[in-house]
């Protein structure tokens, strides 16, 4: 092969990587999921807040409403690699997110049970989520 012919078959490489680096960028900034998670957040955030200021907590007062919102977060948060997971159009890594929703639910679960027990258990979790993601990775 000539290093005319090499040199233009590089040059095709390069522009092909640029397209698709373009077509996934402009896939992740049109990605609506990610505000509407935050948004879910807020808006649970608020109902619990609404609903301490209000009394309608009654017997789950003990764990106290920053609790609740550490657990709701953590279970959109979730719901959020659930959902990357299964629908091919909002498809992207979700190693990160799990573990950062299973760290939400254990700040979330710290007040209630022990941090002896907690911690160990989102240190299960999140090996479980790593090695299942390498298994998943390999088909």
């Amino acid at each position: 092969m000539s290093d005319q012919q090499q040199s233009e078959k590089e040059e095709k490489q390069e522009k092909h990587e640029e397209k698709e680096e373009k077509e996934r960028g402009e896939k992740w900034r049109n990605d609506p999921l990610s505000s509407v998670i935050w948004a879910a957040i807020l808006i649970w955030a608020g109902l619990v807040f609404l609903a301490d200021n209000m009394g309608l907590l009654g017997s789950i007062e003990r764990l106290g409403p920053w609790s609740l919102v550490f657990i709701g977060a953590g279970v959109i948060v979730l719901a959020e690699a659930a959902i990357r997971w299964l629908v091919p159009q909002y498809r992207r890594p979700v190693g990160g997110t799990l573990i950062f929703g299973v760290i939400l639910i254990a700040v979330g679960l710290g007040n209630a049970v022990s941090w002896a027990v907690i911690g160990p258990i989102a240190l299960i979790a999140i090996g479980a989520a790593v090695l299942l993601g390498g298994f998943l990775r390999k088909r």
